[in-house]
């Protein structure tokens, strides 16, 4: 319903802002990983999410497009609520708690105070597909060195070979065995070709 505020910064706290836009001052929670970014500057713009429960109407700001997409994702998980989806994109920046998703990564999401192993692992089960969807991510570029990849596919090129089909080829490669030399890399992708 309220998808933005721009407006006067009147209170800054690590886990909370008033923002004053037209006469009505905002009370908007936030994440210290928003804090952190905030500018120190009387006019501030932050993206919001209002969460309405039965007995409260709570605004949380972002100021990321992307931590408020984060949040919204995590909130979509059975037994993740609104403090703990804070206290995540608190202890991780957005970008981490999508990697570690996106990689099924349960050590570090449960590192995060108040989930617990059943969880982290539900938060992954969740929105795997999900983060890697939206976010267009390849999951084995997530997880190799890019730039034996990159150079394998380099020198595939240079022997003519197309570079999807190459692509494809070292994909495969390397989702066998992750930490491949880029020489291993290319002799067994011309096996495959």
């Amino acid at each position: 319903m309220i998808h933005h505020l721009r407006g006067k910064l009147v209170e800054k706290n690590p886990t909370h802002v008033i923002i004053e836009c037209g006469g009505v001052g905002y009370f908007v929670n936030i994440s210290l990983n928003t804090f952190s970014k905030l500018p120190e500057q009387e006019n501030i713009s932050v993206f919001t999410h209002l969460q309405v429960k039965e007995d409260s109407h709570t605004l949380f700001g972002f100021v990321e497009k992307s931590e408020r997409e984060i949040f919204r994702l995590l909130l979509s998980v059975s037994g993740i609520g609104s403090s703990i989806a804070r206290t995540m994109l608190s202890s991780m920046s957005p970008s981490q708690v999508r990697d570690a998703i996106a990689n099924g990564d349960v050590a570090t999401i449960q590192a995060v105070k108040g989930i617990g192993a059943k969880t982290a692992q539900r938060v992954i089960l969740d929105l795997r597909d999900k983060v890697l969807k939206v976010y267009d991510i390849d999951e084995l570029s997530l997880s190799i060195n890019n730039t034996n990849k990159d150079e394998a596919l380099s020198a595939l090129e240079v022997l003519g070979f197309a570079r999807k089909q190459s692509e494809r080829v070292v994909d495969k490669v390397l989702s066998q065995e992750a930490s491949l030399s880029v020489e291993n890399i290319i002799k067994l992708a011309l096996k495959n070709l």
